[in-house]
C-alpha cells in the first residue's frame, strides 16, 4: 500500500529572496539535521537571462533504524536525488526528490515548493507532499514503513525550524533584505546576435545537459490548501501526519463532493472518530454528507421551528460554557415527560429538535473559536437525573433515544467533550445498562457520573464549571432559564387518527431506501419478500428546493411524483424464487452459490427457471 503525506501550507513571514538565501546554507552539509550527511552538486544549468537557476544534488542521509535491519539492508547510509529549480522571476523554488538506494524494492517520492503568499508579496509559503511504496524488503517491509514514516515526519518539522535558523542568523549577521531580481539590460546589437544563437529560454550548462526549462507557476489558492498557523489558531494542535490526513480528506471533498463542502473542524471530528484512519473516515463523512442532503440538515436551523408543546416541555436549553470555553448545554432528564413528549408530539419531531440542538451546537462552537481565540470543536452537556424514575424506562422511549444516539453518533461525532451527570438515582444503572453499547467507547470516556450530592464540592462541578455559571437548582447563584420540564396533559396527546398518520410515515422512512445515483452509473439494491406474489416497484425522483424544510415524503407525494412528468430513467429489475431450505433467514443466503444474486449483471441478460430479468424504460 502506497503511503502518502501532504503538508499544510507553512508561512514564513520574509521575503522570497531572504527564504532563498537560508534556504541555500542548508548545503553542502547542515549541522542542525544529524541525519544529512552531506550533499553534492551533480548538474547545474542556468538560463541566459539569469533568471531560471536549475540544480541537482546527490544527498546522503544516515538510516536511523534498527542494527538488525541495517545489518540485513547492508547499508549505514541512503541516497536521494534532488532536483532544485529556482525560478527567481517568478518567485517560485520546485524541489523534486526520489531514492536511488533500494529503488527496485521501496519508491520514495517527494515533492516541495516555495512560492510567495498570494495575499503578501513580503511572505512565502511553503508546501510538501511525498509518497512511500515499500514493494518488498527482507520480509521487514511493515517495520520499514514504520520507521520511514516516523523519521519522516520528525524531519518536516525539523526542516521548518533549521530554515527558521538561518533566517536569524542571516538577520544578526545584518541581512535583512535581498532586492528581487531584475533582467539585466541587453545592448540591441547583442539582443541581435543573441537572438541568432540561441533561443532566449535555454540554458546556459555548467555541467552535464539535460536539465528541463524554467518552472511552471504554482498559485496557492485558499481554496486547496490549508495554512499551517491557521490550522494551529483555529483546529489546535496537530502532528504533521494529522494535518496530512486532514489536507487529503479535504482534496477529496473538493474533487468528488458536489455541493457545499464542511468546514475542516467538521472533517477533522469523523478523522477524530476513526483514529486518523483515512479511509474509515472518509466512508463515515460521505454517509454523513449523504445523510444530510437527504434530510436537508443544512436548512434545519433557518427551517425548524418547534412546537409550542415542545419549548414548554422539553427540559433542555444553552448556558453559558464550561471553563474551558465549550458551550454548555442542560438536560433536566429527570424532570422531563419523555412518554407525555412523544404521545405528542410524536418520535420524529422530536428527532428533528435533538439535530437541531446539535446544529446550534457547531455553531456556538465556531462562536466561543472567535471570541476566545483559540479552537474549540466540542461542547459539554450536564443532564440532572434529579426525578428519573421507571416511568423514564417506557420501552418505546428507549428505542427512540437509542434511536438518537446512533444518528447522533453517526453524524456528529466527536461533538461531546464532556458529560456531567448529576443526581444519578438508583434507577440509573438500569438505563445505562440499556444504552451504554450503543455509545462508542472514546464517547464513555468522556462520562462523567455523580449520584446524590457528590457533585458538590472539589471533584464536582467546581472543577468544570465557574461558579457563577452553576444552576441555582444544583445550588449555584446563576438563575438558569431552561424550562423546568414537567408532565404532558394527555389532553395535547395526538389522536388516533394523528398517531396513526406518524407511525405511517415512521413505517414508511423504515420500509422505503433512497440512494443519490449520478448521473449514467447504476444504483443495485435487493429486496427479500416473505411469499411469492405480485409486488408495486416504484421510485420518486425527489429534489427539493433548498429553502423547505427537512421533512418525510408520505404516500400522496410518490402518487403524484408517479403521475409526473420526470426526467427518463432505465430500470432492470431481477427475482428469484427460492426453495425453503435454501433460504436461511438472511441476505448472506441470497449470495450462496444457489441464488443468481451474487451476479446480477451477468444474469440479467438470461433467464433459466424460476429466475426473470427484464429491461423497463419509464418515466
Amino acid at each position: 500500500m502506497v503511503q502518502k503525506y501532504q503538508s499544510p501550507v507553512r508561512i514564513y513571514k520574509y521575503p522570497f529572496e531572504l527564504v532563498m538565501a537560508a534556504y541555500e546554507k542548508r548545503f553542502p552539509t547542515c549541522p542542525q539535521i544529524p541525519v544529512f550527511l552531506g550533499s553534492e552538486v551533480l548538474r547545474e544549468s542556468r538560463s541566459a537571462d539569469g533568471a531560471v537557476h536549475v540544480v541537482e544534488r546527490s544527498c546522503r542521509l544516515r538510516v536511523e533504524a534498527p542494527r538488525l535491519l541495517r545489518k540485513i539492508a547492508g547499508v549505514e547510509h541512503v541516497v536521494f536525488v534532488q532536483r532544485n529549480v529556482l525560478n527567481w522571476k517568478e518567485r517560485t523554488l520546485l524541489i523534486e526528490a526520489h531514492n536511488e538506494t533500494f529503488a527496485n524494492r521501496v519508491v520514495v517520492n517527494e515533492n516541495c515548493s516555495y512560492t510567495v503568499h498570494p495575499e503578501n508579496e513580503e511572505w512565502t509559503c511553503f508546501e510538501q507532499s511525498a509518497s512511500l511504496d515499500i514493494r518488498s524488503f527482507f520480509g521487514f517491509e511493515s517495520a520499514l514503513e514504520k520507521i520511514a514514516m516516523k523519521q519522516y515526519t520528525a524531519n518536516v518539522k525539523r526542516g521548518k525550524e533549521v530554515i527558521e535558523h538561518y533566517l536569524n542568523e542571516l538577520i544578526s549577521q545584518g541581512t535583512s533584505h535581498i532586492p528581487r531580481w531584475t533582467p539585466a539590460p541587453v545592448r540591441e546589437e547583442d539582443a541581435r546576435s543573441q537572438a541568432g544563437l540561441r533561443d532566449p529560454g535555454s540554458l546556459e550548462v555548467d555541467g552535464p545537459i539535460g536539465a528541463p526549462g524554467p518552472a511552471p507557476e504554482v498559485v496557492v489558492t485558499d481554496g486547496d490548501k490549508l495554512d499551517a498557523d491557521y490550522i494551529e489558531r483555529c483546529l489546535g494542535h496537530l502532528t504533521p501526519m494529522q494535518e496530512s490526513c486532514l489536507i487529503q480528506l479535504r482534496h477529496w471533498l473538493q474533487e468528488t463532493h458536489k455541493g457545499k463542502i464542511p468546514k475542516d473542524e467538521h472533517i477533522l471530528r469523523f478523522l477524530r472518530a476513526r483514529d486518523f484512519h483515512l479511509d474509515k473516515a472518509r466512508e463515515m463523512l460521505r454517509l454523513s454528507l449523504s445523510w444530510r442532503k437527504q434530510h436537508q440538515v443544512d436548512f434545519l436551523l433557518q427551517t425548524w421551528r418547534p412546537p409550542a408543546l415542545l419549548e414548554e416541555f422539553y427540559a433542555g436549553g444553552w448556558h453559558y460554557q464550561d471553563v474551558d470555553g465549550r458551550p454548555l448545554y442542560i438536560l433536566r432528564l429527570g424532570h422531563m415527560d419523555t412518554k407525555g413528549l412523544m404521545k405528542a408530539v410524536g418520535e420524529e419531531a422530536l428527532l428533528k429538535h435533538v439535530l437541531s440542538v446539535n446544529e446550534e451546537g457547531q455553531k456556538r462552537c465556531e462562536g466561543n473559536t472567535k471570541q476566545f481565540g483559540r479552537p474549540i470543536s466540542s461542547w459539554t452537556c450536564l443532564v440532572d437525573l434529579e426525578g428519573l424514575n421507571m416511568r423514564h424506562l417506557w420501552r418505546p422511549g428507549v428505542k427512540a433515544l437509542l434511536r438518537m444516539i446512533e444518528v447522533v453518533e453517526d453524524n456528529y461525532p466527536e461533538t461531546l467533550g464532556r458529560l456531567l451527570i448529576v443526581r444519578a438515582p438508583r434507577v440509573f444503572p438500569v438505563l445505562w445498562t440499556l444504552i451504554s453499547p450503543f455509545i462508542n467507547e472514546n464517547t464513555r470516556q468522556k462520562f462523567l457520573i455523580y449520584s446524590g450530592s457528590n457533585y458538590q464540592g472539589p471533584g464536582g462541578l467546581v472543577d468544570y464549571l465557574d461558579k457563577e455559571v452553576i444552576p441555582d437548582f444544583l445550588g449555584g447563584e446563576c438563575v438558569c432559564n431552561v424550562p423546568e420540564g414537567g408532565l404532558v396533559p394527555k389532553s395535547l396527546y395526538l389522536t388516533e387518527e394523528e398517531q396513526e398518520h406518524t407511525d405511517q410515515l415512521r413505517q414508511w422512512r423504515e420500509t422505503y431506501q433512497s440512494a443519490s445515483v449520478l448521473r449514467g452509473a447504476p444504483h443495485e439494491g435487493s429486496h427479500v419478500t416473505r411469499w411469492p406474489g405480485t409486488y408495486l416497484l416504484q421510485w420518486q425522483m425527489h429534489s427539493p428546493p433548498g429553502n423547505v424544510a427537512c421533512s418525510i415524503p408520505g404516500v400522496e407525494d410518490v402518487l403524484t411524483a408517479l403521475h409526473s412528468p420526470g426526467p427518463k430513467c432505465k430500470l432492470l429489475y431481477y427475482y428469484e424464487v427460492l426453495a425453503s431450505e435454501d433460504f436461511r433467514g438472511s441476505m448472506s443466503s441470497l449470495e450462496s452459490c444457489t441464488s443468481g444474486f451474487s451476479q446480477l449483471s451477468a444474469t440479467t441478460s438470461s433467464s433459466s427457471g424460476q429466475s426473470h430479468s427484464s429491461p423497463l424504460v419509464s418515466r
